[in-house]
Parts: C-alpha cells; structure tokens; sequence
C-alpha cells in the first residue's frame, strides 16, 4: 500500500470512529432519564423518550373516542348510553395496557387503580368524564382520562409505578355534563358520597328514570347500591384534573398550561310556564294566555338581570344578603340554553313552555342573589300574563377553591413540562419573569373536581384550546398541548414520588 494511500485508511477510520462515538452519545445521552428541574430537586424520566406515549398515543387515542358515539352525525355521548358503555369498554382495555387492574362500578364509572408501594395509604385520584353534550368536540373530560393513562404508563414503563408510596386510581366519571338527566355531576357525587337519593327518579326525555337506566345496563339502581359507592374521605389523598381551559386566556398568553385557583359555583333552574292551548287563527291577541310570550319575556328579563347584576334590590327572599352584597357586572353569567313546547306545532298557540336557566358566579352569594331575583321576575312575569309558572331547582354547586398545596406542585409541574418541551421553550420568559409561576385562572366552568372537593382536596390545571372553542365539534388542541398536559401530570406524579412518600401535604 503507498504510504498516501495508508494514511487516508487511517484518517477514514479515526473519523468513522469519531462518528460513531457522536452517535452512540447522542443517544444514550435521549435515552438516559433528565431531571424533573433544577429547582424542583426529583430524579425524572425522558420526556423524549416517552414522546410517542404522552403525545402521540393521547393524540390517536382521543380521535378514536371521538368516533364513539350514538349519533352518525355528531360526537354525541351521554349517561349509560350504548355509546358511553362503549367508551367505557375502550378506556379498561388502555387502563389494562398501563397496568391498572380495572371496574365499573354501580353508577357506570370506570376505574383503574394501582395499589403502589403501600396498598393502604390514601389515594391519589386523577380523572375526569366520559359523556360529552351534544354534538361536543371530542377533548372535553377525555383529555383528562387519557393523558392520566398516559401519564401512568410512563411510569409503569419506567418501572416506578409498583414504587408509587400510595396507590394511584384513574375514575372516568360517568355522567358530568347532565345532559339527559338535567343533574350533573351523578359519577362524582356518588364517589364523594353526596349523590340525592331523589335523582333516581328523574325523567329523561322519554320518560326513563336514572334507576330505570341503570337497571337497563345491568346495575342494581337502588339507593343503597350507590350509596355503597362512597369513598372515606381517610382512603383519599387527593383528587387532580386535567381539563382543556374552555376559553381564551391561554391561547392570548402564548402557554399551553395554566393552574386553576377556584371553579366558580353554579345552580340550574327548570321553568314551566303553562298557559291555554288553542287555535292560532280564531283566539284573538287580547284573549291569549300564551306561556310561549311569557317565556320570552322571562328569558329577556333573565338577560337583564346577570348584565346589571349590580342592580340587586332587597325585598325578596334572602333580602338581607341583597341589601349589603357588592354586585360588579360581569361577575356573574347566565345561559336559558334549552327550550322546549308543547305540542310544538306551527299553528297551536303552545299549552306549556319550558325551559332551562344555568347561573354561575366564583361568588356564591353573588349568585343566590340574582337566582332570587331571576325567580321573582319570572313569578312576576307569568302573574301579570294570566299564566301558570313552576320553577325548580335541578342542581347547586358551591364555588370551590383549589387546595394552595396540589396548586403549588402542579405549578412546577406545569412549568418543568413548559421548560422541558422544545415547543415552548421560546415562550418561557413570561414564566421566568414571573416568580416561575404558571397562569393563575379561574374555571367558569364546572368540573368532576367541585363534587370531589367535598370528599377530599382537589387541584387541577387547564390546558388551551384553540379559539377557546369548547361544547362545539370546532374545539381543538394541539398534540405538543397535549405533550405538555400528560408531561405535567407525569411531573406531578413524580412529585409525589420524590417528595411526599413520608409526609402529609396538609
């Protein structure tokens, strides 16, 4: 070999080495486990590295949900319906595949749990809903389920989950949104041990009692069969939910997480307005008794009253709270969002109207104020139209504040998984000019986590959705939002792993 042809043999394998030792330390240094964060102090895993599962598998797993429902048309899934035994099929066989053991309980939630290290510590739930409203978008409560799955899996994959100091239970909560039965929250409320034994025997539309469904789909649909569903508030740590944010402060931020510091109260009204069914070509105007006017006069007057909540007067029930509390507009919000007639013909003045009233305030007495004044002026409005009026109240909700503790550590969390993510590094110096602190936000919204604050202290984070569309087949995330949601929950839960195997967070 010439001496200018054995060098260049050299000089190619030195560079061939040099190459391969640039590879191989590239990739041990993806493959190896990266800290949780500096200031945050716990050994964590490779959000790289399980990127196919906190991102990609959420992302594929949501579309299919999305397909599951009872409509051809539409995303349409809601309490016991075929569709929602379905999802709920579908959410044990990847319950299973992130080695949970798994069941349905009496009221039709879903359940996977891993016992941990110690199987009699309390646990720490995560979760959110599977039904959805009509014609819904396909993130709404599934995004909550599927990123704790997710989350899971990557710890079982690590080998941490047996390591977990407390067992770690996923709930997919039957009925939320309270779509057919007019009572939200029926899953939750029956864990957190606060289900009404009267909301048995509410109709859906075709005359089915929430018993009646139950025993349809195979649950004994008793009072004492739900009852025995309650949790102990000593078996449970905590309670945390993901849930897209449903407005628009995110997206104008430019972050994909934000922690939520309290759910702002809600109560739901149902209104009949019965009036004098007839003819509507040979009862003249003057002579009507037509419940379908008062109605509009009400739902006109209901729009008044929560524009100029500041307008409150006494001189109804609870005037003494009317008198002192300090109205601000834009406090407080009102949606009639259904309405219905009957018989509903084109030419029959209506014999009855009803329709639905959903009130809410992060104040509670804010809110009982102007759902008095709301009563009284569809009292007053149905009185001087001649007509009939019944008014019940189907649901109430207390606002809930989030506990400071689960808030603090989802914080860091969700800024650890905004650092980490090469997505949203470029936006990080919000964060970093403020103190490190993730978007404080306040939920209008109602959640599972309002029913299971009253069994035990709950937190949850908000993740953006595009528009701030939600309720709507147009709501939208992202799949790096969605890596960022299941990289916080993973965060958090690694968290607890570091931090609190030995010490209470109270």
């Amino acid at each position: 070999m010439k001496k200018g042809g054995f060098a260049g043999y050299v000089a190619l394998i030195l560079v061939t080495t040099l190459l391969q030792t640039c590879l191989v330390t590239a990739f041990l240094a993806d493959a190896a486990p990266q800290p949780f964060a500096t200031a945050y102090g716990f050994p964590g895993f490779s959000s790289m590295r399980h990127r196919s599962i906190l991102r990609d598998e959420v992302a594929a797993r949501l579309k299919e949900l999305g397909n599951v429902s009872d409509s051809k048309h539409v995303l349409e899934r809601t309490f016991l319906s075929p569709a929602a035994v379905a999802a709920g099929r579908l959410l044990i066989t990847w319950m299973k595949d992130a080695g949970l053991r798994t069941w349905e309980d009496k009221l039709g939630n879903v359940h996977g749990r891993s016992d941990g290290a110690n199987a009699t510590a309390p646990a720490l739930l995560l979760g959110s809903h599977l039904d959805t409203v009509i014609d819904a978008g396909r993130y709404d409560g599934a995004l909550g389920i599927v990123t704790a799955i997710a989350a899971v899996k990557a710890l079982k994959i690590e080998g941490k989950l047996q390591q977990f100091p407390r067992p770690i239970e996923i709930i997919a909560f039957s009925d939320e949104e309270g779509i057919r039965f007019q009572t939200t929250f029926l899953g939750s409320s029956a864990v957190a041990g606060t289900f009404q034994p009267k909301h048995l025997k509410n109709l859906d539309a075709r005359g089915i009692s929430i018993g009646a469904a139950l025993r349809a789909a195979s649950h004994e649909g008793t009072v004492e069969s739900v009852s025995s569903m309650k949790y102990e508030p000593s078996s449970v740590w905590g309670y945390v939910e993901l849930h897209i944010e449903q407005g628009p402060v995110l997206e104008a931020q430019g972050l994909p997480l934000g922690v939520v510091e309290a759910i702002a109260g809600q109560t739901r009204l149902a209104v009949k307005v019965r009036g004098s069914q007839g003819h509507a070509g040979t009862v003249p105007m003057s002579m009507r008794r037509d419940p379908m006017i008062a109605a509009a006069q009400s739902i006109v007057a209901i729009e008044n009253i929560c524009t100029h909540p500041e307008k409150a007067v006494a001189g109804s029930r609870g005037a003494t709270a009317m008198a002192t509390a300090v109205n601000h507009a834009g406090a407080i919000v009102c949606t009639v969002g259904e309405i219905h007639s009957w018989p509903g013909a084109s030419n029959v003045i209506p014999g009855e109207v009803m329709f639905t009233i959903d009130v809410r305030s992060k104040d509670d007495t804010d809110r009982e104020i102007n759902v008095v004044r709301i009563e009284s002026e569809i009292y007053k409005i149905c009185k001087k139209r001649g007509v009939a009026c019944i008014i019940e109240r189907k649901h109430e909700a207390d606002a809930v504040a989030c506990a400071p503790k689960l808030s603090d550590m989802l914080n860091s969390a969700a800024v650890a998984a905004m650092k980490e993510l090469p997505p949203f590094r470029n936006n990080i110096s919000a964060l970093e000019d403020g103190g490190m602190m993730a978007p404080t936000l306040v939920s209008g919204a109602g959640h599972d986590a309002m029913a299971m604050s009253l069994l035990t202290q709950v937190g949850m984070l908000f993740l953006r959705c595009t528009g701030g569309v939600s309720h709507s087949p147009a709501e939208h995330v992202q799949d790096d939002d969605i890596w960022a949601g299941s990289l916080a929950l993973l965060r958090f839960m690694e968290g607890v792993l570091g931090d609190l195997s030995s010490r209470s967070p109270y």
